[in-house]
């Protein structure tokens, strides 16, 4: 093999291992890419969507009501889970009639389109966590059903910004 050729391949690999350091920088810093398992979220967000989200949205401030989030599930962290932020720290939330409570408020939210059978709570969110819910409330496993019922704003990963899979979709 001449020495053109062996410079050319060592080039070659030069490039590939940069890209694969910036890919796992990005990936670890900047992004998180998620599965959506089940069809909690629909019909946001469908089951087996593949979603992209921002570890840089929430560095200087928390989540706001109604936005989506990538976190580690309370009851266990070694799985990702994304659902929608309902309850934030200090309010108190209530499940009845179908609809959910803030603060003895009606919550709008038009993202729903059947009603949230059952009634829970009332729930009292304590200071730095969050009350989650899916928007397929009546095929949602969150806050209402888990054992450590509030997420911990350190369980945050990042805000679920689009779905790249199957093809390209803002998130509301």
């Amino acid at each position: 093999m001449s020495k053109g050729a062996v410079r050319e391949i060592l080039e070659w690999i030069g490039v590939i291992v940069f890209a694969i350091l910036i890919s796992l920088l990005i990936n670890h810093f900047l992004i998180v890419n998620a599965t959506v398992p089940t069809q909690s979220m629909e019909p946001t967000i469908m089951a087996h969507n593949r979603i992209i989200g921002s570890r840089l949205s929430y560095l200087s401030v928390g989540p706001s009501r109604g936005d989506i989030v990538i976190f580690r599930y309370p009851d266990n962290e070694k799985i990702l889970y994304i659902k929608r932020v309902i309850g934030m720290p200090g309010d108190t939330v209530e499940i009845s009639g179908g609809n959910v409570f803030i603060n003895g408020e009606a919550l709008d939210e038009p993202y729903l389109t059947v009603e949230t059978e059952g009634n829970f709570g009332p729930y009292q969110v304590p200071e730095d966590h969050y009350f989650m819910m899916g928007d397929n409330r009546n095929n949602s496993a969150d806050s209402r059903y888990w054992d450590n019922t509030y997420l911990s704003r350190d369980k945050i990963v990042g805000k679920a910004l689009f779905r790249y899979w199957p093809p390209f979709a803002k998130l509301q």
